[in-house]
C-alpha cells in the first residue's frame, strides 16, 4: 500500500467560540489517518494532514458534521465566495434575533424590575414574551448545548442553555403553580427576566464578535484583486483579450500604460517604467528594458511593453504572496481567553456541583426537600452564569480598543491588544514607515543664478515629458514653486540615463552622471563636491546641462519622518530590539539606519524575504511586531504576532495587519504597547474577581452555611449577586478611560 499524504486548508462553518475549535481539534485527531490538525476560529479554517489511503475526505467531512460543523472544499477562490456568502447570512441571522430578543426582552425586564405586582396575570405575560427569546433568539446555545452533551463535552454555551433553560422552566413551574413551593414557607419566585437578559447580552457579544471575524479575508480578497480579470495576448500574430486564467507559460503578453502585470516574465520588446512597490516597498517605479524581469501584480506606467510569461498562476509571486497571507492567518494562534480555556472544567463542575446539591438536600435536607433540592440546583446554576466571567476580557478589550481609537491607534484584532505588551523584538520597514515614502526634492544648486529663470523653466519643460519617476517630484517641486513652461523644440530619452532637448539652438541635457561623462559635459569641482557629499546622504542627483557645462544639480529624496528617530529611541528604552527592513541598496539602508539610530538591519530585501525574517525572529523565541505601509510587507505582517500598519498605507497592508496607526507616527506604537499592558492587567482583574466571586458564591448558594447558621441564599439573592459580579467587572474595565490618557 502506497501512503498518499494530503495537507490542505479548509473553510470551517458553524465555530461560535474558540472552545468550539479546541473541541473539533479533540474529536477529530483520536481518527484514523489524520496526522496532524489545526484549527483556527478567527480565521474560521481548518489545516489538515491526512493519508488518503485509510481515510477519504467524505469520511473527514462526515466525522466534522457529526459534531455539528461542515467544510467547504474546492478551488480557492469560488470556496471564498461561497464561504463569505454563508458568513454574510449567518451574521443577519444573529443581527435578526438580537434585534428580537431586545424588543422582547426589555418590556420583561421592565414588569420585573419596576412593575411588580401591577399587572393582572404578569407572570403569564413575561412568560410568553420570554419563550420566543429563549428558544428563537436563544436557540443556538440549546442546540450547541445538545451537540456537546452527545460527544460528552462542553463549553460556555452548554452553562448558558443550562442556567437559562432551568431558570425559564423553574419559573414556568412557579407561573402555573405558584402555592407549591409557598407551601413549605419557601417563597415562589419567576426568574424570566434573568434568563432573557442573559440571552440577549451574550447575543450582543457573539454579534460583535461575528462581524469583526467576517473581515478576516479581506487582505486576501484584495491581493486576488491585484490579478487583473482580462488581458492582452499575442495568437496567431494578432492582440486578442483572453482570460487570466486561459493564459500560457511562453505566451507573450502585451502591456499598456497603467495595465497591471498578469503574471512573472520577462520583457522582449519595448521600454516602460513600472511600479513594483508591492514587491520591493520602493516608490520609484524601476525602469524596464528588454530581457528585464516583470513581476505579477505590479503596474506599468507610462510606456507599452511585450513580455514573455515565464511564470503562471500559482508559480507567480504574487501568489507566493497571498499564500504566504493565508499561511499566516490560519497559523495564528487562536485567541485563547482564559475564560475559554477554563470553560472546559468549569463547566462541568458546576454541573456536577449543582447535582451534588440537588441530591444532598434531597437526602438530608428539611421538609418540603424536594422543594428545597431544586431551589438549591436552581441558585447553584443561576449564581455560577458564566456572565462575569464572559464579560472579564470583552468589556476590558472594548474599552481598551475605544481608549485607542481616541489616540489614533485602530485595532482590528483583539489578540493584539493582548500580545502587543510581550513584545520584545519589532521590524520596521523603511519606505513608507521610517521615512515619508514620496520622493521629494530636498537640494538645488546653481552654478549661477542669472540663468536660474530660464534653467527652471526648461527643467519644467523637460521633466514634464519625461516618464521617470524622478521627475514627477522635480516637476511637482517647480509647479510649487509657481515656476512656468516653454516651448521645447525637441526631446529625446536616453535610457537608463536622463533626457536631452532643444530651445532656440541650445542643448539641454537633464539626467545622471553618467549622462554627462558620455557627452563630455563639464562639471566644476565644487558642484562635484557637493554631489558626492548628497550621494552619500542617499539622495538621488540629477545634472542639469546647458551646453558643455553642468549650470546646477538637483537632489531627491525620500525623507525621514520628524517622528522617527524620537519613537525608536523610546522603543529601544523599553527593551525591545529594533530591526529595520528595505528593498533599497546596501548604502541607502546605512544611512537611514545611521541617522535613525538603528542598528540592525537588512538591504535588499523582497516581500517573500521579510516574513522569512519574522519567522527566523520568532524561532529564536522573540513576540515579533511588524510595522509596514505596503503591499510587499503584507506576508510580514501576517505571520507577526503583532501587525501593525501605517495609516498612510495599502488597504492590503492595513487589512493583513491586526493594528493600524492613523498618524503614521511611530510614537503611536510606544503607546500601542503601553495601552496593551493596561488593558492585560484588567482582563486579569476582571478574571480574578470573577473567579473569587464564583468560589465563594457557589459553596454558599449550595447550602454550606445552612448547617451552621440555618442561611440558605435565594434564588432572586442569587440572581442580583450575579448581577453585581458583573457590574463590578464592568466599572473595572471603564477604569482603563481614567489609566490610559
Amino acid at each position: 500500500m502506497n501512503n498518499k499524504i494530503i495537507k490542505d486548508s479548509y473553510k470551517v462553518t458553524g465555530m461560535t467560540c474558540a472552545a468550539c475549535a479546541i473541541s473539533l481539534e479533540t474529536y477529530l485527531k483520536p481518527q484514523a489517518g489524520i496526522i496532524n490538525i489545526s484549527v483556527n476560529y478567527p480565521n474560521q479554517s481548518l489545516v489538515l494532514d491526512y493519508n488518503s489511503d485509510i481515510v477519504s475526505m467524505d469520511t473527514i467531512e462526515h466525522k466534522i458534521k457529526e459534531i455539528g460543523y461542515s467544510i467547504l472544499t474546492g478551488n480557492d477562490e469560488d470556496t471564498q465566495k461561497e464561504f463569505d456568502k454563508l458568513e454574510l447570512k449567518r451574521l443577519n441571522a444573529i443581527k435578526q434575533k438580537l434585534i428580537f430578543s431586545i424588543l422582547f426582552s426589555l418590556p420583561v425586564f421592565v414588569i420585573a424590575m419596576f412593575m411588580k405586582g401591577v399587572l393582572p396575570y404578569e407572570n403569564y405575560i413575561m412568560m410568553a414574551l420570554s419563550f420566543p427569546v429563549l428558544f428563537w433568539s436563544g436557540s443556538e446555545f440549546f442546540v450547541i448545548a445538545w451537540r456537546k452533551l452527545k460527544h460528552f463535552s462542553a463549553n460556555m454555551d452548554t452553562l448558558v442553555a443550562l442556567s437559562t433553560g432551568v431558570a425559564f422552566v423553574f419559573s414556568v413551574f412557579n407561573t402555573f403553580y405558584p402555592d407549591y413551593f409557598s407551601v413549605g414557607g419557601v417563597m415562589s419566585h419567576v426568574y424570566y427576566e434573568s434568563a432573557v437578559v442573559i440571552i440577549t447580552f451574550i447575543l450582543l457579544g457573539r454579534y460583535l464578535e461575528e462581524k469583526a471575524k467576517s473581515k478576516t479575508s479581506s487582505a486576501i480578497k484584495k491581493l486576488m484583486g491585484l490579478k487583473p480579470k482580462n488581458i492582452t495576448a499575442i495568437r496567431n500574430g494578432e492582440e486578442v483579450i483572453v482570460s487570466y486564467k486561459d493564459i500560457l507559460k511562453g505566451e507573450l503578453i502585451v502591456l499598456k500604460p497603467g495595465d497591471k502585470v498578469p503574471v512573472d516574465g520577462r520583457v522582449k520588446k519595448g521600454s516602460s517604467f513600472i511600479d513594483e512597490s508591492m514587491i520591493t516597498g520602493e516608490p520609484i517605479a524601476v525602469e524596464k528594458t528588454k530581457a528585464s524581469k516583470v513581476f505579477a501584480g505590479t503596474i506599468n506606467q507610462k510606456g507599452s511593453l511585450r513580455i514573455i510569461a515565464t511564470s503562471i498562476g500559482s508559480e507567480t509571486m504574487l501568489s507566493q504572496i497571498i499564500k504566504l497571507v493565508e499561511k499566516a492567518q490560519s497559523t495564528k494562534p487562536a485567541i485563547q481567553k482564559l475564560a475559554d480555556k477554563v470553560a472546559g472544567i468549569f463547566v462541568p463542575i458546576v454541573i456536577v456541583l449543582s447535582i451534588i446539591t440537588f441530591v444532598v438536600w434531597y437526602l438530608l435536607g428539611p421538609d418540603p426537600s424536594f422543594a428545597y433540592s431544586l431551589l438549591s440546583l436552581i441558585t447553584v446554576l443561576i449564581i455560577a452564569c458564566p456572565c462575569a466571567l464572559g464579560l472579564a476580557t470583552p468589556t476590558a478589550l472594548m474599552v481598551g480598543i475605544g481608549k485607542g481609537a481616541e489616540h489614533g491607534i485602530l485595532i482590528k484584532d483583539a489578540q493584539a491588544l493582548e500580545t502587543a505588551y510581550k513584545i520584545d523584538a519589532i521590524i520596521l520597514d523603511k519606505t513608507g514607515t521610517i521615512t515619508q515614502g514620496e520622493p521629494k526634492v530636498t537640494d538645488v544648486v546653481w552654478v549661477d543664478n542669472t540663468d536660474k529663470t530660464i534653467l527652471e523653466q526648461v527643467l519644467l519643460s523637460i521633466e514634464s515629458l519625461s516618464e521617470h519617476p524622478v521627475a514627477d517630484a522635480i516637476v511637482k517641486y517647480l509647479k510649487e514653486m509657481e515656476v512656468k513652461t516653454v516651448e521645447i523644440e525637441s526631446f529625446v530619452s536616453i535610457t537608463s540615463m536622463g533626457t536631452e532637448a532643444y530651445r532656440d539652438g541650445i542643448v539641454y541635457r537633464i539626467g545622471n552622471y553618467k549622462l554627462m561623462k558620455e557627452n563630455n559635459i563639464n562639471i566644476s569641482e565644487s558642484l562635484l563636491t557637493k554631489s558626492n557629499n548628497m550621494e552619500k546622504e542617499a539622495k538621488t542627483v540629477i545634472y542639469i546641462s546647458s551646453e558643455s557645462s553642468v549650470k546646477g544639480i538637483i537632489s531627491v529624496s525620500d525623507n525621514i519622518k520628524e517622528s522617527s528617530i524620537e519613537a525608536i529611541k523610546m522603543i529601544e528604552q523599553m527593551g525591545i530590539d529594533v530591526y529595520m527592513l528595505t528593498g533599497d541598496n546596501e548604502r541607502t539602508a546605512k544611512v537611514i539606519a545611521d541617522k535613525v539610530g538603528v542598528t540592525n538591519f537588512k538591504a535588499s530585501v523582497l516581500a517573500v524575504d521579510k516574513g522569512s525574517f519574522v519567522q527566523q525572529l520568532q524561532s529564536e523565541g522573540k513576540t515579533v511586531a511588524m510595522v509596514g505601509d505596503g503591499i510587499n510587507d503584507s506576508a510580514a505582517l501576517a505571520y507577526a504576532d503583532v501587525g501593525i500598519a501605517m495609516g498612510t498605507g495599502t488597504d492590503i497592508a492595513m487589512e493583513s495587519a491586526s493594528i493600524t496607526l492613523m498618524s503614521s507616527d511611530l510614537r503611536q506604537i510606544y503607546k500601542a504597547i503601553k495601552l496593551s499592558k493596561a488593558t492585560m492587567n484588567t482582563i486579569k482583574q476582571n478574571l480574578f474577581w470573577a473567579f473569587v466571586y464564583n468560589i465563594i458564591a457557589i459553596p454558599i448558594a449550595a447550602g454550606v452555611l445552612y448547617p451552621v447558621y440555618g442561611f440558605l441564599l435565594n434564588p432572586m439573592i442569587a440572581g442580583a449577586a450575579m448581577s453585581m459580579s458583573s457590574i463590578s467587572v464592568l466599572v473595572n474595565s471603564l477604569r482603563l478611560k481614567k489609566i490610559f490618557k
